[in-house]
């Protein structure tokens, strides 16, 4: 199949890339430019069509679709502390884009599958004990970023039902894993790891009893490809998590005691969400399962931490 995937440069997105590859597929990703993309894609530049350009420019993300049977939707700004400083890029990139995207695929009858994300579902406060957040749980975003995920998924579902449009959501939960971004607005296994490599300690916030549930990369990636190869999900929203919930500050702990650091507490911060289990019957009624348990995926990530580190050390010869 001839695939399009936005924003195919970036975390997920290039992860994505090299398995529709492997998978024999003609990949085109459309982009903004940045070196980290260009990082990201090394290894795969000769092999794909990379299109600079942004899915809030119409013009550019019609020529993009254009020929392409399937469009994986994966551009997006994604940070929530970011969005609270600067709502308008969120809902500019987020929702606008996904508009030209669901346009650009209306016109050229492609298929697309739109990654969302589990933040359109608020913080299930007012979940009981044992119960999970299934597709069909009430969208409560808590924050400009979920808002935007929650509005761009529900012009999506809005283009299935009018226009009947092969559309499929999926909302993955908490992913992590190589080239995950850390720093400033970055993820917090990345966080916790880029400090204790400086040989930082490592600060919990409150008890770090909140639990996530935390999916390796090369899961999620799979999830897309098993949704990309079964056919009848137009319309259909998709949960893929690890089905397995974990403490922040067992995370903390793991990485600390790995890499020699301790671990400190500091006050807890407001309104923290405690749980956020996720329901994946449905994608394990697909066939779904998570193969990577979350110690074996921050082992991996830290290891390429840590060989990223050396590589980005080295002096450049000219």
């Amino acid at each position: 199949m001839k695939i399009l995937v936005t924003g195919g440069g970036g975390f997920q997105g290039s992860h994505l890339v090299e398995s529709l590859l492997n998978a024999g597929h003609s990949v085109s990703v459309l982009n903004t430019y940045s070196a980290t993309t260009l990082s990201n894609l090394a290894g795969v530049l000769g092999k794909i069509n990379l299109i600079w350009g942004s899915v809030t420019d119409p013009e550019s993300v019609q020529k993009s679709v254009s020929g392409h049977d399937v469009v994986f939707h994966l551009a997006a700004h994604i940070n929530v502390d970011e969005s609270l400083k600067d709502p308008f890029i969120f809902f500019h990139s987020n929702i606008l884009g996904t508009y030209h995207v669901l346009e650009a695929v209306k016109k050229y009858d492609a298929r697309l599958i739109f990654i969302s994300s589990c933040e359109v579902y608020g913080d299930g406060h007012d979940l009981k004990e044992n119960e999970l957040l299934a597709e069909k749980a009430e969208l409560r975003p808590n924050s400009p970023y979920a808002a935007s995920k929650a509005a761009a998924d529900c012009i999506a579902y809005s283009y299935f039902r009018s226009y009947n449009l092969d559309v499929t959501i999926i909302r993955p939960f908490n992913v992590y894993g190589e080239r995950q971004k850390s720093g400033l607005y970055g993820a917090l296994i990345p966080i916790l790891v880029s400090r204790a490599l400086r040989g930082e300690n490592l600060t919990v916030f409150g008890s770090g009893e909140a639990t996530r549930d935390y999916s390796h990369v090369s899961d999620i990636v799979r999830g897309y490809n098993l949704v990309l190869n079964t056919r009848g999900l137009a319309g259909k929203a998709i949960n893929f998590a690890s089905g397995k919930d974990t403490a922040v500050k067992d995370i903390a702990e793991y990485i600390a005691k790995k890499l020699n650091v301790l671990v400190t507490h500091g006050p807890a911060r407001p309104g923290e969400v405690v749980r956020f289990p996720a329901d994946i019957s449905f994608a394990h009624s697909l066939g779904y399962e998570s193969r990577v348990g979350i110690w074996e995926g921050i082992d991996r990530y830290v290891d390429w931490a840590i060989k990223n580190k050396a590589l980005s050390a080295k002096p450049i010869v000219s």
